[in-house]
């Protein structure tokens, strides 16, 4: 086990928190005008299935349990279970949408991802940072509204609400970061 700093738990980070197991499941660095930054975190106890919110400063420490992190791929998602395949014995699990959380939104099929196991349950998982999605719809552009960079609102593929540089049309795939959502820049 190892300690990590509060500003350091992203989703899919195993923590030991109040004498539980706790699991991260959506995380949001906030920089408020007055004091010091903080991580706002939501925490999933993996027992019990409690959610738990909490703040994180860069100055508190928490020790960070290291999972086995076996290579699944994603095949398919059906209500709110997500089938994933073994890439070694092509053996077949189901995680629950909630246990994924936010992250759930990012897989595509046939994805890459890493399951966490802990003793041999699969508890969370961990995908690539950046994903390729094409927009679907965007937002008109504004002409000779402002010397200012500015940014439209955009729909990806799948559902989720991004804003874009007014370049980025419908039909357009652009990356986005798996971490809060943000888009990165145009896909080659």
């Amino acid at each position: 086990m190892a300690k990590i700093n509060g500003n350091e738990i992203r989703p899919g980070t195993l923590i030991e928190y109040d004498g539980g197991l706790w699991i991260a499941v959506k995380t949001q660095k906030v920089k408020p005008g007055k004091g010091g930054a903080y991580n706002q975190v939501e925490l999933k106890n993996v027992t019990q299935g409690t959610k738990l919110n909490q703040r994180f400063r860069s100055d508190e420490t928490v020790e960070e349990i290291y999972l086995e992190k076996k290579d699944f791929q994603f095949l398919f998602a059906s209500d709110d279970m997500l089938t994933f395949m073994d890439m070694q014995t092509y053996d077949q699990i189901e995680l629950q949408r909630d246990c994924v959380g936010d992250q759930a939104q990012f897989l595509q099929d046939g994805m890459k991802t890493l399951v966490q196991m802990y003793d041999g349950k699969p508890i969370g998982i961990a995908l690539p940072q950046h994903v390729t999605l094409e927009v679907t719809e965007a937002d008109a552009v504004m002409r000779g509204g402002t010397a200012a960079p500015s940014y439209k609102n955009a729909v990806l593929e799948n559902g989720m609400k991004i804003q874009v540089p007014p370049f980025i049309d419908a039909g357009t795939k652009v990356i986005v970061s798996t971490e809060d959502g943000s888009y990165i820049r145009r896909a080659e």
